[in-house]
């Protein structure tokens, strides 16, 4: 797995020594609003992060590093099976409105674009209109399908 980079953001492949730092990152309640659970602590998301890493090679997770501020501010993930990518993102709640998770998504799907992939699918919310932006951003559409109260957005070569 590549690092991606942008002018302002570096897309790090996942460790678990990102845990500690990114359970700070992730520790606002409001994250969860739309998706469930609640924040972690440092020594679950590290347990966590070490199952991401082992997991299967379809499962590709990224912190995002804001170089302006030399720190991460959240990450975005692929779940790649054959030549479609199930995208995510989640900025940690103090970045948000910057464009950060715009630019994040739309690197990745330009990288996993590069990879031969060629449907990149989404699964967001109804109610979540900064999500809904990311997408458009990062070249998604809305399509009529719906799974788990979300609705499908998708983009194909």
């Amino acid at each position: 797995m590549d690092t991606i980079e942008t002018p302002a953001l570096v897309l790090l492949p996942l460790r678990a020594e990102h845990a500690e730092e990114m359970a700070v990152v992730l520790s606002d309640p409001a994250l969860h609003r739309f998706t469930g659970g609640a924040p972690l602590t440092a020594q679950e998301l590290a347990l966590r992060y070490e199952r991401l890493v082992s997991g299967p090679p379809g499962w590709r997770n990224w912190v995002i590093w804001l170089r302006a501020e030399k720190r991460l501010v959240g990450y975005v993930q692929a779940t790649i099976d054959e030549r479609t990518a199930e995208v995510a993102w989640v900025i940690g709640t103090p970045w948000q409105g910057r464009g950060l998770a715009g630019a994040a998504a739309t690197a990745l799907v330009g990288r996993l674009m590069e990879q031969e992939i060629d449907t990149i699918v989404a699964h967001i919310h109804p109610g979540h209109a900064a999500s809904a932006a990311v997408a458009t951003a990062a070249g998604l559409h809305p399509t009529e399908r719906w799974e788990d109260g979300e609705v499908l957005w998708e983009r194909r070569s």
